[in-house]
């Protein structure tokens, strides 16, 4: 064990307020000194480098070191946030002889949200008292609770950066550090007003980090005084801030419920079994469905409280195969109409439905989902008082982002209303101008960009159930709505070829063997033209060094499109897939002839795309 390494270590040790990370690594440093190979060997990976933070924050298993989260990682996460924000304050607005003269208020806000895992309230806290000593106007949440509420929070407070502790749906032993900027702040960064209330983008994520390190580097540099240690049990919500409570939750509710047409879509005959996957949407969703009229939802008791260790779930992911088996049980006793499902902290929604054909419960995509959303808030009329983002003579537009299907694209174009595709992530879907519906493949869904620039579950499970009431009453179900969208704009079958890597460091070689050898033809079908996102932009985009993405999209000549996009927090690259066929006619045999022909079509190509990354 090196010298350099021993004082890293130590130092480490001196700094971390935490007595349970603290004891953690003595013991190992311990061990290490007593000769111990392993210890000296886990002290080496422990301390081989530090969590990056990115557009997404800090998302990681906790842990003690550098390259787990825990609170001495937050804590210096927090101060490099600050001084970044300071200084780009400082720049948008000089100091002045008289602060009063100055127009707005002078000190800046920043909200703060967290849910229900291991260590997210202490995070929060430790985020909360770092900005309250440097002046600013701080507002805490005062229970765990859904991303989509810290979200609308930064636009409510006009705050210069919200704060969410949240590792969404990963592994239990997981958390994480998401960052949105607001007010003066992000007028300031994007002059437009387009990133306002939206996740970081680049280059402001690598500005942050940057300060994030001269923050790490002081501690180390320097002989400075190290934190009181309190015990866990014990760590303080931090006094002099304002407090967040019951009458913020209120005010969600009642906008959310404003988004409701009680009077073109007044049917409320609907039985619905909701879980929250025993994260924190379970109140606030069962609140506002009764409230909105659909007095019939069952929770599934088993996953109703928030639970950090998950029991029911090893992977609480509404997506995991397996996940909703406690729901579909639910659904079966209760003679339910349909499923919700919202992943831990209830920004993303999945749903399931009984599809009378095939006589069993099918749980939808996210593609499909976004299709059918898509279409009723068409059907209702996008120009709705209240659905868009900016001003009232501004075209609307829905979106979604690249790897989710073309079909929303062609509807919208069949309607003649703008549509809008993005790169990867709520990032860019939150900055589309006049945004009137928004979703992503991953069961991501903004059904209200105007209060909330982010993907939110909890809304989009109020929506999902007006949709699925009407069809009801119409008496026809999601299943025949599929069909009828596919007879209008084409009929669109996605799917994924997952490859996993040893680790991150192997996901750019195989982006990169087939930039060197691009296949010429996929599943029999020449591909006729290659977009590669780190050269050049979307169509209709302009390219930037700050937009480049290590992405491969592939067209062919059969109409199919192959992206190929490696993970930013799994060791894994993701291949998306999607054919497309036209049905002969709007007859429910012309469609499912054409389903049948696409399914063929996707199946082969996965064959194809398996056998060319060697997954």
């Amino acid at each position: 064990m090196s010298d350099e390494l021993l004082r890293t270590v130590t130092r480490w040790i001196e700094l971390d307020p935490d007595p349970r990370t603290r004891a953690e690594l003595q013991d190992i440093l311990d061990s290490a000194r007593g000769g111990d190979a392993e210890a000296q060997a886990s002290l080496g990976r422990l301390f081989d480098g530090r969590l990056a933070f990115g557009t997404a924050g800090l998302r990681a298993e906790l842990g003690a070191g550098p390259l787990r989260l825990n609170r001495l990682v937050v804590r210096q996460t927090a101060a490099g946030l600050l001084k970044y924000a300071e200084a780009q304050l400082a720049e948008a607005r000089p100091a002045a002889d008289n602060p009063h003269d100055l127009e707005g208020p002078t000190a800046h806000r920043i909200v703060i949200g967290y849910d229900a895992r291991h260590q997210s309230d202490e995070f929060a806290y430790d985020t909360a008292a770092i900005f309250r000593d440097a002046g600013w106007e701080v507002h805490l949440f005062d229970t765990p609770g859904p991303t989509p509420l810290l979200a609308r929070q930064v636009l409510v407070r006009d705050a210069e950066i919200g704060v969410m502790v949240t590792a969404s749906h990963n592994p239990p032993r997981d958390n994480g550090y998401k960052v949105y900027l607001g007010g003066e702040l992000s007028r300031f960064l994007e002059p437009d007003g387009l990133g306002v209330g939206a996740q970081i983008v680049s280059p402001a994520d690598v500005d942050i980090a940057a300060t994030i390190a001269d923050v790490v580097a002081g501690d180390f540099a320097q002989d400075s005084a190290a934190p009181a240690v309190i015990p866990a049990e014990e760590v303080p919500r931090p006094r002099g801030i304002s407090i967040l409570g019951e009458d913020v939750r209120e005010s969600y509710q009642r906008e959310a419920l404003e988004l409701l047409d009680p009077e073109g879509y007044p049917h409320r005959d609907l039985k619905i079994v909701y879980t929250a996957m025993h994260g924190v949407g379970g109140q606030m969703v069962m609140d506002l469905l009764k409230a909105g009229g659909f007095e019939q939802t069952f929770a599934v008791e088993e996953q109703f409280a928030p639970d950090p260790d998950f029991p029911t779930a090893t992977f609480p992911n509404p997506e995991e195969a397996g996940a909703l088996d406690l729901a579909l049980e639910a659904a079966a006793r209760h003679d339910a109409d349909l499923v919700l499902a919202n992943d831990p902290d209830a920004d993303r929604l999945s749903a399931a439905v009984y599809d009378g054909y095939a006589e069993a419960w099918r749980q939808l995509s996210g593609d499909e989902m976004g299709a059918l959303l898509g279409r009723h808030i068409l059907d209702r009329g996008p120009l709705r008082k209240g659905w868009q983002s900016h001003a009232a003579d501004s075209t609307p537009a829905i979106g979604n982002s690249l790897v989710s299907s073309r079909q929303l694209g062609a509807l919208a174009a069949r309607r003649g209303c703008t549509h809008e595709e993005t790169l990867t992530g709520f990032k860019w879907l939150g900055r589309v101008p006049n945004l009137i519906f928004g979703y992503e493949e991953a069961i991501g869904f903004d059904v209200d960009p105007v209060h909330v620039r982010d993907k939110d579950g909890v809304s989009a499970a109020l929506i999902f159930a007006e949709l699925v009431a009407d069809l009801k009453a119409r008496g026809t179900t999601a299943v025949d709505a599929l069909d009828e969208i596919a007879a209008e704009a084409g009929l669109y079958l996605t799917g994924q070829v997952t490859i996993r890597v040893e680790d991150l460091s192997q996901l750019g070689s195989i982006t990169a063997g087939l930039r060197r050898e691009a296949p010429s033809e996929l599943a029999g079908s020449p591909v006729t033209h290659t977009l590669d996102l780190s050269r050049e932009p979307l169509p209709g985009a302009e390219f930037s060094e700050h937009k480049a993405s290590d992405v491969l999209i592939y067209y062919t000549q059969a109409d199919d499109r192959v992206i190929v996009r490696p993970s930013g927090t799994e060791p894994k690259v993701k291949c998306y897939l999607e054919t497309v066929a036209e049905a002969s006619s709007d007859a429910p045999e012309a469609v499912s002839t054409a389903r049948t022909a696409a399914a063929e079509r996707l199946e082969a190509l996965r064959h194809a795309m398996t056998e060319l990354l060697g997954a």
